[in-house]
């Protein structure tokens, strides 16, 4: 059994502590915060576990062999680096760090201690996104062209992230997991509308090698709540939209066809619309969260390789920072070409 300290009762830890209540060979012992008042709502639903303000009591308990951080980002490097030095695998909800720099000194001393470092990028761990994993990876949809995502909703505003931070991550964790092609570039434009406050709307272009373009639009300031996102390829495309109730992943075998005419100088192109069928694969409905929680049980005891490690995590805080950058500079491309390339 494995026993589990949770530093965070906000808006994430909630779900965590739920999850890993459920999880067969995980406990959750004790659960930090710095509101009495949060710490009140989890001894009322969890009576047996532990509460305490000061996180460092939780992270010096021989009891718990891993720790959860769901705290604001610029946390999480200090909370991380203490639970690792006390030789806890370590949670850490996403984005990993506040900066690069920090992400590769938690791999490090992860690795060092020969520890679990795992990021909660949630979607990675749905059943719609493994769904399109699995087709990219049978070359159902052909070459891939393009992903174009909305990712849009009224709040949550918060103040040490903007939106890109918030929730471009998410994307960009589902783009680093499915497709074949890291990115090599990233142009962003955004704009606050809070005084001294973030970007609250921004728009990301990551570039690849090839043909393959990739777009974001996040946006806390929108009337109603989007989450959609269309991937294209050669031969058929997908609408992925989380907010379906069901048949949340729909492929459509419609594209074009193009037929080269070499009849005189001029080298003609014939384009042929083709549109075929619809259907909607069956996904795995299971609760991302449990799914994730039982396979970190499973890297804890050294059956698994986290799918979602602290290098995909530092991938991801590279991609932020470039976005970050390219935005004070008013779009200007920032090359990721350590990371580029396809596999």
């Amino acid at each position: 059994m494995i026993g589990i300290g949770v530093i965070g009762y906000g808006y994430w830890g909630p779900n965590l502590v739920r999850n890993f209540s459920l999880a067969s060979g995980m406990e959750v012992k004790v659960v930090s915060d710095l509101r009495p008042r949060r710490l009140e709502q989890v001894k009322a639903r969890y009576p047996s576990v532990k509460i305490t303000t000061n996180h460092a009591e939780l992270i010096d308990d021989p009891n718990i062999k891993a720790v959860a951080i769901a705290t604001p980002v610029s946390t999480h490097f200090d909370l991380a680096m203490a639970a690792l030095r006390a030789g806890k695998h370590v949670w850490v909800e996403k984005p990993l760090t506040s900066s690069s720099e920090q992400a590769m000194q938690l791999i490090e001393e992860a690795q060092r201690r020969n520890l679990v470092l795992h990021v909660d990028h949630t979607f990675i761990y749905t059943g719609a996104v493994r769904r399109i994993k699995e087709l990219v990876s049978r070359n159902e949809l052909g070459e891939i062209y393009y992903y174009d995502s909305v990712r849009v909703n009224l709040g949550l505003f918060q103040y040490d992230v903007n939106v890109v931070w918030d929730l471009a991550v998410h994307d960009l964790s589902i783009i680093d997991y499915v497709l074949p092609c890291k990115p090599i570039a990233v142009s962003a434009t955004g704009i606050g509308h809070i005084a001294n406050g973030p970007e609250n709307i921004a728009y990301l272009t990551l570039f690849f090698e090839g043909n393959m373009i990739a777009h974001l639009h996040v946006n806390w300031l929108a009337p109603l709540k989007i989450r959609r996102t269309l991937i294209g390829g050669s031969r058929k495309m997908i609408v992925y939209d989380d907010l379906e109730p069901s048949e949340k992943v729909k492929v459509y075998d419609k594209g074009i066809d193009l037929d080269y005419s070499e009849e005189d100088i001029h080298r003609l192109i014939s384009i042929n619309y083709r549109t075929g069928d619809m259907w909607a694969p069956s996904i795995d409905n299971s609760e991302a969260l449990l799914v994730e929680a039982k396979h970190f049980i499973r890297c804890v005891e050294g059956r698994d390789t986290s799918l979602t490690d602290g290098h995909t995590g530092l991938r991801v805080v590279k991609i932020l920072e470039a976005a970050t950058e390219s935005i004070k500079q008013q779009g200007k491309p920032f090359e990721l070409a350590r990371y580029g390339g396809c596999h």
